[in-house]
Parts: C-alpha cells; structure tokens; sequence
C-alpha cells in the first residue's frame, strides 16, 4: 500500500490540484475541495468538472498535488501521479452520491485515481 493511514488524514483534510492533460497537449488544472481515499486509490465527486473529464477521455494520466495548510511554517507537500477513470454510472457512482458532503448537489459522475507513485515535496 503507497497510502498510509497520516498521508491518507493528510489528503482528506487539504484541497488539492488535479492536473490533466488535453488530446493536443495543453495542461489543465483545477482545485479540488473534498475527496475520499479508499487504499490507493483518490475517489473524486464530479459535480461540474468539464474539461478535466475530457482530457481523461484522450489521457488518463493525471497528477494531483497538495500542500500543509501552513505551508509558511512547514512547506511540506505531495504529489500523487496515477490513472484516473470516469465514472457515470455503477458503484463509484453511487458511493460519491451517497457522501454527506455531498448532499444537495447534482453529482454527476465519480472520478477514481489509482495512485501509482508518491513524491514529497519540500521547499
């Protein structure tokens, strides 16, 4: 397992980047607020992801990047590099739409990244 259970508080607690990338090569990233992690694996809520979803379509490598909070004091981070799928339908699906977090929102899909490789950042 490359998730352990500090790094897995870590990633549930913090926002993080998503970054893809499109068909003809173009970086794209987004911030996202509330995720799950399962194993190694970053489940992601999609209630209005759009560009992202279509860069997944073409390229399913995908980085996600997130830092402490108080980065100024301890500017300590990681970056997660893996795999990622959409999810329209099935039990990813119905597993982000039952999060309370979620509740009230027009969930649309659940993005699952398996996590392949971990970096510490340090600054």
């Amino acid at each position: 397992m490359l998730i352990s259970q500090s790094l897995k508080k870590f990633i549930e607690s913090n926002a993080l980047g998503l970054a893809t990338v499109s068909k003809s090569g173009k970086p794209h990233n987004i911030a996202i607020a509330y995720v799950k992690v399962i194993g190694d694996q970053i489940i992601i809520s999609n209630a209005h992801i759009k560009e992202s979803i279509k860069n997944l379509e073409n390229n399913n490598n995908v980085s996600l990047v997130m830092w402490d909070p108080e980065w100024e004091k301890s500017c300590v981070g990681f970056e997660l590099i893996g795999k990622a799928k959409n999810y329209t339908d099935g039990k990813w699906l119905k597993y982000v739409k039952a999060l309370p977090d979620n509740e009230g929102y027009n969930i649309k899909s659940a993005i699952v990244v398996s996590v392949k490789k971990i970096k510490r950042l340090l600054s």
